[in-house]
């Protein structure tokens, strides 16, 4: 087919070719609007996506800020908490320090304690086996003398005599029944005294006098002083070795009726009380030295 063409007539009845360039002018202008249309919108979507970008940049940069914010701080509270293990490092070391100072102490204290119980210990066993030198010592000699023994004596040396062996009831002179054994145990004192290894470790040979409950207490305290008086100077009669060379070992004592060794109130237990005592005290110099010089160590800078 053939195309078809708009032509116009000119007035002597030509072809007019002018209108066929108009259209051509408004395709090529509307060519033009369509491409300026276009890179306006392309502008316009650019320029939008270019703000987007922008937001998007400044929200970066925002989000960088508030993480360069964050990290200062950060760095501020480490460089705070660094500061604070430092010192608390410092502070254990101080701590561990002190600590170590006190188990010195302490270990040395305890050595000095160690120290002192052995001491002590030591003075112990010697008083024990002092007593043990008096116990065997008078029982020898009381056996020797009299035979049966008409008292007791305990594992510390100490000699309980029952009132009938040496008083009448009521009385504080010697029986005469009473003074064969009171002569054998001045003997055996005297042989214990004249032991020089003994003799410095006892402060006093101490007759104790007791009386049961009945009567009044100035008349027990009185008949118990007067019957303890009574058998230390019949021994120093007995053994003049005793007043002479040992005297300022020897003490009496009254006690009366306040210790009593049987605490019932008949007859048989009355006859316990009323009793005359012989203890052999030992000296605590010993124990009093090892103790003063131990608070003396103890008072030392």
């Amino acid at each position: 087919m053939r195309k078809r063409q708009r032509l116009l007539l000119t007035d002597d009845g030509g072809e007019n070719f002018w209108p066929s360039f108009t259209d051509l002018i408004s395709t090529v202008a509307m060519i033009l609007f369509v491409l300026v249309l276009l890179a306006y919108i392309q502008n316009l979507i650019a320029g939008k996506q270019l703000q987007a970008t922008r937001n998007q940049l400044d929200q970066n940069a925002r989000l960088m800020a508030a993480s360069r914010t964050q990290l200062d701080q950060a760095q501020l509270r480490l460089k705070a908490l660094s500061a604070e293990i430092r010192a608390g490092q410092e502070q254990l070391a101080v701590s561990r320090a002190q600590v170590d100072a006190q188990q010195a102490s302490i270990s040395a204290s305890n050595q000095e304690l160690t120290d002192l119980r052995t001491k002590v210990a030591g003075i112990a066993v010697l008083r024990v086996d002092v007593l043990q030198k008096v116990k065997q010592s008078i029982d020898a000699q009381l056996h020797a003398s009299s035979g049966s023994l008409p008292a007791r004596i305990a594992d510390n040396g100490n000699i309980t005599i029952d009132e009938s062996l040496v008083f009448e009831v009521d009385q504080y002179s010697i029986r005469a029944s009473g003074k064969s054994f009171l002569n054998a145990l001045a003997k055996a004192l005297a042989n214990v005294l004249a032991d020089p290894n003994v003799r410095q470790n006892i402060d006093v040979v101490l007759i104790q006098g007791h009386t049961d409950e009945r009567g009044t207490i100035e008349y027990n305290r009185e008949l118990s002083a007067k019957r303890a008086n009574a058998v230390l100077n019949y021994m120093f009669r007995a053994e003049p070795s005793l007043a002479r060379d040992y005297g300022a070992y020897f003490a009496s004592s009254a006690y009366s009726e306040f210790r009593p060794i049987n605490a019932g109130k008949t007859e048989p237990a009355f006859s316990q009380n009323r009793r005359i005592e012989i203890s052999v005290v030992l000296r605590d110099a010993g124990i009093r030295s090892v103790i003063d010089e131990y608070m003396r160590n103890q008072t030392k800078p």
